[in-house]
């Protein structure tokens, strides 16, 4: 990793409120009896980046999501490319808006802080979202892990500083697998510990810390509660093949993540959002429609205990 850009001093706090509140503020075009949920819930729109914007807000509502996370990124599965956030985010952010839905977290590329970087977040600032994803960091295999998490740590100053600046909140996400930063979270947990939480924490993924911790899940998610930016939702099971035990990714409900979860994060004061992440074969437009309505159902019931 290049060396972190030079820090600026903290300064305003960031709102830790989503556009749309636990208590409820959701689209005048939704019929009031809508399933409540105590988390507003949002859908990762990569799997529907296909769509206009006027598209994806009429699917939004359709699926009865609160809004979006936005994936703002480099490479092919990204709803807006960076170069265009300044005149393409607006529409975004107005198509939604026109339906009740909001922006709830964007997705960038961000691992350093550069200008592209910092026109995507301050754009996005700027329309009253709050919350934004990091980039994220692999493990090179000739140098000890240590050494990038020192790296992780020392960007994340920079970044805590300037999310403080224009009040976001920013958050790194762990993924699962042999070489990613943050996999086993006691990594991430090093890196972020000393930076202030009400700018930098952690998008915490539910489904890729029981991939790697297992039964140990708890102790994880304990260790970044009082930092969640945001809880990512998806589902998976062990398939044996022919290359051994692997990751199959399938809807809520029907792999090995605990039910448990979502009664303990009930207790720890988070607020949300619960951004929902399908990572399994969707298959064609009206079938995405009908995995999309059924993991939010299956979510929302699991809430409703």
């Amino acid at each position: 990793m290049p060396e972190p850009v030079t820090r600026r001093r903290f300064l305003a706090a960031a709102a830790a409120g989503s556009a749309v509140a636990t208590a409820g503020t959701r689209g005048a075009t939704e019929p009031p009896d809508v399933d409540r949920s105590p988390f507003p819930i949002v859908g990762f729109s990569k799997p529907f980046i296909d769509l206009s914007f006027d598209e994806t807000a009429d699917l939004v509502a359709e699926v009865g999501w609160d809004g979006i996370e936005c994936p703002i990124r480099e490479g092919k599965s990204t709803h807006i490319a960076p170069a265009n956030v300044s005149d393409e985010l607006p529409k975004l952010v107005e198509a939604l808006a026109r339906r009740g839905k909001n922006v709830a977290i964007v997705t960038t590329s961000v691992v350093r802080l550069d200008a592209a970087g910092e026109n995507v977040l301050r754009t996005a600032a700027r329309l009253g979202i709050r919350r934004a994803r990091l980039g994220f960091l692999r493990y090179p295999r000739d140098e000890h892990p240590a050494k990038r998490v020192a790296e992780l740590r020392a960007a994340l100053a920079d970044i805590a500083a300037f999310a403080g600046e224009i009040g976001m909140q920013i958050g790194y996400q762990n993924h699962s697998g042999g070489d990613y930063v943050g996999a086993p979270i006691w990594d991430l947990y090093e890196a972020v510990k000393d930076h202030d939480a009400r700018h930098v924490g952690a998008c915490f993924d539910i489904g890729h810390a029981v991939v790697e911790g297992g039964l140990s899940w708890p102790i994880q998610a304990r260790l970044l509660a009082d930092r969640f930016v945001a809880v990512y939702c998806k589902d998976f099971f062990w398939e044996r093949t022919s290359r051994g035990q692997q990751v199959h990714w399938c809807p809520w409900g029907d792999g090995v993540v605990p039910r448990a979860f979502l009664g303990w994060l009930g207790t720890t004061g988070f607020k949300g959002p619960l951004s929902q992440h399908h990572e399994y074969e969707l298959g064609t437009a009206a079938e995405r429609l009908a995995h999309f309505k059924r993991d939010l159902a299956a979510l929302r019931g699991w809430l409703a205990g």
